[in-house]
């Protein structure tokens, strides 16, 4: 396995991590947790080193799962967890960066995941009612505590992530992207590199849509977050499937997947960027690895780019509610 830094931090990491929400939560009944041991201690053994959780997923099972799973080889992973989103006894979930808040996280984090110190800590969103050198603050004097190590932001917009950033380096942004959301190519990304930022995008398979295994005539678990998702209503993921066509004939041409080519084609949009594709299969964890193995060639990346720019993709990626929770 290859390696990478995330910006011009000193935080190496494998070229592809693992996302281990969807073990516990998000997409149906959680998956047994032997078997998720023994999954994510497989990726290890396959090069993985870069493993992402956060105390929201499940809650607080997925954070156990993982730190249990990675006892054995703690000095030898990077682990990465999230604050500022948690439920209250109803099962909603409340955003919540003040700064007691962001120590009560991060220390509970610390217990569940039974370790020393937090590789990399995100805010899972912006705080609305918290500004972010607030945030950037809380989490400074927990690195100078030996708490935390590198401070990220998930789904952070330009501006908060360069208020943050003057307060305390930050050394990764978390946000999704992959052929079906390009939407941090605009500002994100230009902004991440201007300032030296490691990129972490979650769903580069676009929650499993890009693989082909799913159609208009798919049906999702009860509680599969995809069920509240507008792209993946049945009239768009029909009116989408033209992009899993493009992928297919990618793929054949390179005589590999179609989940290899989304990732092959994020990991060569530029060298800081590391996916953390997640899986509860073998198989599918497998060959998501074998795609650092791919390398697109520029002209291969602008003849994809011209047949993209061509589709349309319809569909919101989130419902409105959500959605007013990112790129703040």
């Amino acid at each position: 396995m290859q390696t990478r830094m995330l910006g011009s931090s000193d935080l190496k990491v494998s070229t592809i991590g693992l996302g281990c929400m969807g073990m516990s939560y998000g997409y149906g009944p959680a998956a047994d947790k032997q078997e998720m041991i023994s999954l994510i201690r497989t990726a290890f053994d396959e090069g993985v080193t870069f493993f992402d959780t956060a105390e929201a997923y499940g809650p607080y099972n997925n954070e156990k799962l993982v730190g249990k799973a990675l006892a054995p080889i703690r000095e030898e992973v990077v682990i990465a967890t999230k604050f500022g989103i948690y439920h209250d006894n109803n099962g909603t979930q409340i955003l919540n960066s003040h700064p007691d808040q962001i120590r009560k996280s991060v220390e509970g984090s610390l217990k569940r995941l039974d370790i020393d110190t937090i590789d990399l800590c995100y805010q899972h969103r912006v705080d609305p009612d918290v500004p972010v050198q607030e945030v950037a603050g809380a989490v400074k004097k927990l690195i100078k505590e030996g708490k935390v190590k590198h401070f990220g932001m998930s789904e952070a917009g330009v501006r908060s992530i360069r208020k943050a950033h003057a307060v305390l380096p930050v050394t990764a942004i978390q946000s999704e992207y992959s052929m079906w959301w390009r939407k941090p190519e605009d500002q994100l990304l230009p902004t991440l590199e201007e300032l030296g930022i490691g990129f972490v995008p979650f769903s580069p398979l676009g929650k499993g849509f890009l693989t082909g295994a799913i159609d208009e005539d798919t049906t999702f678990s009860e509680n599969d977050f995809r069920n509240i998702v507008p792209r993946f209503n049945k009239e768009n993921r029909k009116a989408n499937q033209q992009l899993v066509e493009l992928l297919g004939e990618i793929a054949d041409h390179y005589g590999t997947t179609r989940a290899q080519i989304a990732i092959a084609w994020v990991l060569a949009q530029k060298p800081w960027i590391v996916p953390i594709p997640g899986t509860t299969k073998l198989k599918h964890l497998k060959s998501n690895i074998a795609a650092v193995d791919i390398a697109l060639s520029s002209d291969d990346l602008d003849q994809i780019d011209q047949a993209l720019s061509k589709i349309d993709i319809l569909g919101a990626r989130y419902p409105e509610e959500l959605e007013a929770r990112t790129g703040n």
